[in-house]
């Protein structure tokens, strides 16, 4: 089994490599006895800006195709690699769509407005996606941001990078902000595998490449996550 705590990169190339193992790796820790970004990489090149930030390269990841990001889980930053995307979507996701779910009263009608925002320009800005919305004001940022949440936590969205701000001489200006697509978008894009598959089948699957890599109070926590 591998020892989870064992982890430590510098590089980009290191990173896409443990993606691609522990198959869920979230920035910040989340589950107990297992890695996140930020444990396994030197505090001191963190928001360094150089190519050794571990926050540069999370906009990096989904941009070419080593992962979906987002706020898959308890709304936290989650990586998730492309190969098990598939099964997480599968427990996390729906099969209906966000227009059927806010018929039945299980959507926020702020969600409904920005995934269909969403659907309709993939990868806008998040500071476009608030003026189209509407939700420019202050009081509204409560709402837009928890409709975000929502759409990121059923796996309907997913970041798709950042976009510097500039001013109208394109000189950067500011922070950057994030972009999203629709997960089906990107992951059409990246070629990622998404024919149905059997709920049953997707927790074995998830439980049976964890069971490989985790010990049991890392596995006790994904558990509860994926009900497996």
């Amino acid at each position: 089994m591998v020892n989870l705590k064992d982890y430590q990169i510098n590089t980009y190339e290191e990173a896409i490599e443990v993606i691609k193992e522990v198959g869920l790796l979230p920035l910040a820790q989340l589950i107990p006895g297992y890695p996140s970004l930020d444990s396994i990489t030197l505090k001191e090149n963190w928001h360094s800006g150089s190519e050794l930030d571990p926050w540069m390269w999370r906009a990096k990841f989904p941009v070419d195709g080593v992962a979906a990001y987002g706020k898959f889980i308890k709304k936290k930053s989650i990586l998730i690699s492309r190969e098990l995307l598939p099964f997480v979507k599968t427990i996390l996701g729906s099969q209906h769509s966000v227009k059927k779910r806010y018929e039945d009263g299980l959507v926020s009608r702020e969600a409904l407005e920005l995934y269909t925002l969403i659907n309709g320009e993939e990868g806008i800005d998040t500071r476009v996606l608030r003026l189209k919305a509407g939700m420019k004001d202050k009081e509204k940022k409560k709402p837009f941001d928890h409709a975000l949440l929502e759409l990121q936590g059923s796996m309907d969205i997913v970041v798709s990078g950042t976009k510097e701000k500039t001013n109208n001489q394109g000189e950067k200006n500011g922070w950057s902000s994030t972009s999203f697509e629709t997960m089906s978008y990107w992951a059409e894009n990246h070629h990622v595998d998404e024919r149905p598959i059997n709920v049953e089948t997707a927790k074995a699957e998830l439980m049976n490449h964890f069971a490989k890599i985790c010990g049991p109070e890392s596995m006790n926590a994904l558990a509860k996550v994926f009900k497996f």
